[in-house]
């Protein structure tokens, strides 16, 4: 018999089904109910809360107060911000990272992106150069400022005697202003430039052979094959790394602080003679642990913050200009 009284007993076996298929279904647990996978990843959360979140914290509370770091704190309100943008040792630190950072970064990235056209097209001892040019990011940084130290020495070092060798006079390196800051920027060029060919060997890997392959039927030089073929394709990859270098380069510390301690300064944060070679971090380090100017000390590191971010966010709309 068809009809309305037929419907269902033909639904019945396919609403059991459902219910057999609700029923077999893992109910949902509360959030109680993971607590085991929580307290496996709880160690990261609780060390990034007390070394990391907390810190940060800290910082911008101490940052509208004066504390010499025993006794109590004193509310300042603005005022350590107020003064920071009259200071004019800020900003000659601030001159003094900008200009370190173009002389380290812009060479650095070209020899970089050389280089790494070079490994790419290296038939032999592959494995070696990559180690080779990689090995100076791994190497101490005090050490590798120490021997620099030693190179830049006015009367006995290696770049002066070069220069004399060449007919040229000495050079005061370590006492002079121009010379302070070539001497740091040719120590991080030499740390960072492996590094960041390595970072482009990995993105020349990714080009098809197939667009060199026809460039050199048309008759395409080397030097054509780079600025036309090789520049375009590595883009993103270059502007990567002009980021990092920018964050890192801003935020230069050991290489100036190792590398002029020993010049005629009352202290190691100072940067050589004039301070031509402090940074925004060694300023920051010297008012704090010299000073003992805790409160001014973490306004200057709220104001390095902001320095990097300025930077990083027009680095970020390069990148999305070149993809758009």
């Amino acid at each position: 018999m068809t009809g309305v009284g037929a419907a269902p007993t033909l639904g019945a076996p396919a609403d059991d089904g459902v219910r057999s298929a609700a029923a077999r279904r893992p109910k949902p647990r509360s959030v109680l109910g993971y607590w085991r996978l929580y307290l496996a990843i709880s160690p990261f959360y609780l060390l990034f809360l007390c070394f990391g979140l907390i810190p940060v914290g800290f910082s911008l509370y101490l940052s509208f107060h004066r504390w010499d770091g025993l006794g109590s704190m004193e509310y300042a309100g603005l005022s350590q911000y107020r003064y920071l943008l009259s200071d004019s040792q800020f900003w000659n630190s601030l001159t003094n990272t900008l200009i370190i950072w173009a002389i380290a970064t812009l060479p650095m990235l070209f020899i970089a992106l050389v280089t790494a056209v070079m490994l790419n097209s290296a038939v032999r001892f592959k494995n070696f150069y990559r180690f080779a040019y990689f090995l100076p990011n791994v190497t101490s940084v005090v050490a590798v400022a120490i021997i620099f130290t030693s190179i830049f020495s006015t009367n006995f070092g290696l770049a002066n005697a070069v220069l004399q060798g060449l007919g040229l006079d000495q050079v005061a390196w370590l006492n002079t202003d121009w010379g302070i800051k070539v001497s740091i920027a040719v120590l991080m060029t030499w740390q960072w430039t492996g590094y960041n060919a390595l970072i482009f060997l990995a993105g020349l890997q990714t080009i098809p052979s197939e667009l060199y392959e026809a460039a050199r039927v048309d008759g395409a030089g080397p030097v054509q094959t780079f600025f036309r073929i090789t520049v375009p394709m590595m883009r993103p990859i270059i502007l990567f790394a002009l980021v990092v270098s920018t964050v890192t380069g801003l935020q230069s510390f050991t290489e100036p602080q190792v590398l002029l301690a020993n010049t005629n300064n009352t202290s190691t944060f100072a940067g050589g003679p004039g301070n031509s070679g402090q940074t925004m971090v060694l300023y920051f380090f010297q008012q704090s642990f010299d000073n003992n100017d805790f409160g001014y000390g973490a306004a200057i590191a709220w104001g390095i913050f902001l320095v990097v971010a300025i930077f990083s966010i027009v680095n970020w709309r390069l990148v999305q200009r070149g993809e758009k």
